[in-house]
């Protein structure tokens, strides 16, 4: 742990977070209440491997890491809509510099409405923005920053009638950027256009449309990067050179009020950190984020370093950004923290063929950035079989469901020469993330025009009436079911309808536990072996050869890590997409 958070002084009350830093808070099973590799093992979302354990009390651990109430939602959300949008998507870059000018970023117009129907349409459940990626440029008016929608032009109301004053008090702000808030101070200059907080219109309009909501904040900060760096154009880092700068850490109060704060003299939370400039800046953007814009649902953060081959290296507080994030947004998943979700290890939207969600981890995951501890890395081909969780090098046991994230486009932010995925590709996607126990994150990136492009538009339909029409079948499980040991098997009628594809699912709130099951169907009078498979977890879609019109469905487990519970048995056609 890099940095300690010293104290928590709370204006207003705040709900107790689930998931913190502390043991206590982090469901871990420690060794005074297990009773030192001998005693019951309770269900956690964290558990610690000791030394003594033998590796049937490891399997029996695994078995028993469950789902917080957060991960357990985030995994029945099945598909979340991605949207890059922002500076990139005016420079046709896909990782801008952090030295571009304010005023290019200039939309013709910002339909977030838009955006949600064509979200919904391709059945996401949750919508989650780039409000700031690796170029630093900010959607929503920040204190912090300079380098926001406050300095471009789409602040503005081209048609208002007196823009002079207006443009003048800019001038002022522009000849004092040394001070970051020096936009944010003639934010009320007047004559804003309303919808000039982009990342207030997304909010909006996601819950208009009933739409879970993400944010992806970047903790690398290209505006950030020292003055002496220089692009082609002459042009330097467009903030306040705190990336890296190799500060001391210090006792610092989030928020950081600034001059003529809207915030002062108000009940609010406040925080103690020692912490060095930049991640200061950077906790008092999640302070914004998290206390202007409502409830959020998901806090996404990669680990970024992208000029360590230059030698400038920021130290990622990640401790502290993870205290910060689960005091203020305690119903939040957070990316690659502790009991929070993780990257599936490749941006194509693709799960593990056994996909597991409890994982092995050599260090405790509480102490800096998760995806780090993974036994082997996030990108490994095996996180969590019985060779992964009894491996010596395994410390701890953590349930991380997968997170597959692939772009509708080749690129993450929308470029004039690209073309969509078609509805079949992303129907094949599908199948392989959310088919595979993880949560399919589709970015679909909106154009200079401010809306998503038609063709993204058809393609994200077809792909998203194919879904619905595909998986409407009821499920042919009339409760829960459980055989009386770690095997078994379970025989239901069809219904005589004909079939190409077999879903499974284990009540997941009870733990992961199948890891080899197999189907049969009986045709004719006799069973047919249809398809098998090894891990099931949230929801395991099993393609079959040919389309069948088997009476009844036989369905084995025959090896699971505790006694297994299926919530989910159906079979469906395939509805192609048009």
């Amino acid at each position: 742990m890099r940095s300690r958070v010293l104290t928590v002084a709370v204006a207003v009350a705040l709900a107790c977070p689930l998931i913190g830093v502390t043991t206590a808070a982090a469901g871990v099973a420690t060794d005074g209440t297990e009773g030192r590799c001998t005693g019951p093992i309770r269900p956690a979302p964290l558990l610690t491997v000791e030394d003594c354990d033998s590796p049937g009390r490891i399997l029996r651990k695994a078995a028993a890491v469950v789902p917080t109430p957060q991960q357990l939602a985030f995994q029945r959300l099945e598909t979340t809509a991605f949207t890059h949008y922002g500076m990139n998507t005016f420079t046709d870059l896909e990782w801008g510099l952090g030295t571009e000018p304010e005023t290019l970023f200039a939309p013709e117009n910002v339909d977030v409405d838009q955006w949600m129907r064509a979200y919904k349409a391709a059945g996401a459940k949750q919508v989650m923005l780039t409000v700031k990626h690796h170029d630093g440029f900010v959607l929503y008016p920040s204190r912090y920053t300079n380098h926001s929608v406050l300095a471009s032009d789409w602040w503005l109301d081209k048609n208002c009638p007196d823009l002079d004053p207006v443009r003048r008090a800019r001038a002022g702000a522009e000849a004092n950027r040394t001070a970051p808030d020096a936009y944010w101070q003639v934010r009320d200059a007047g004559c804003e256009n309303p919808q000039g907080d982009v990342f207030g219109e997304y909010v909006r309009a996601a819950r208009a449309a009933g739409l879970k909501v993400g944010v992806y904040l970047s903790p690398s900060d290209g505006a950030e990067l020292p003055k002496s760096r220089v692009d082609d154009q002459g042009r330097h880092p467009a903030g306040q050179a705190r990336y890296a700068n190799k500060s001391a850490a210090v006792p610092r109060t989030i928020p950081t009020l600034v001059d003529g704060d809207d915030r002062a003299g108000r009940p609010l939370p406040t925080f103690e950190y020692t912490v060095n400039d930049y991640n200061a800046y950077y906790l008092n953007q999640i302070y914004e984020v998290l206390t202007q814009y409502g409830q959020v649902d998901e806090f996404w953060m990669d680990g970024a370093n992208p000029w360590r081959d230059e030698g400038i290296v920021e130290d990622y507080d990640f401790t502290a950004y993870y205290d910060l994030i689960h005091r203020l947004a305690p119903q939040a998943v957070l990316f690659q923290a502790a009991a929070g979700v993780r990257w599936v290890g490749n941006e194509k939207g693709i799960a593990r063929e056994n996909e597991f969600s409890p994982v092995a981890m050599t260090a405790d995951p509480r102490t800096d950035y998760a995806e780090w501890t993974y036994r082997g890395g996030a990108e490994a081909a095996d996180l969590g079989s019985r060779a992964a969780i009894t491996d010596p090098a395994t410390r701890y046991l953590g349930w991380m469901p997968a997170e597959a994230d692939v772009s509708i486009r080749p690129g993450w932010f929308f470029h004039r020469s690209q073309q969509p995925k078609s509805p079949a590709e992303l129907v094949d996607l599908y199948r392989r993330s959310v088919g595979r126990n993880s949560v399919f994150l589709l970015n679909v990136p909106p154009g200079p025009d401010g809306r998503i492009a038609e063709a993204d538009v058809r393609s994200l339909t077809s792909f998203g009436q194919s879904i619905k029409d595909t998986y409407r079948d009821a499920n042919l499980l009339p409760r829960p079911w459980q055989p009386r040991g770690t095997t078994g098997e379970l025989i239901l009628d069809t219904g005589g309808r004909g079939f190409d594809q077999v879903v499974l699912g284990e009540d997941i709130a009870r733990g992961q536990h199948i890891e080899r099951v197999t189907v049969d169907g009986l045709v004719d009078g006799r069973w047919q072996r249809l398809a098998e498979a090894g891990t099931v977890g949230y929801q395991r879609i099993l393609l079959l050869p040919e389309e069948t019109t088997a009476q009844q469905l036989r369905v084995r487990v025959l090896q699971s890590r505790a006694e297994p519970r299926l919530s989910r048995v159906s079979v469906h056609r395939t509805a192609a997409p048009g």
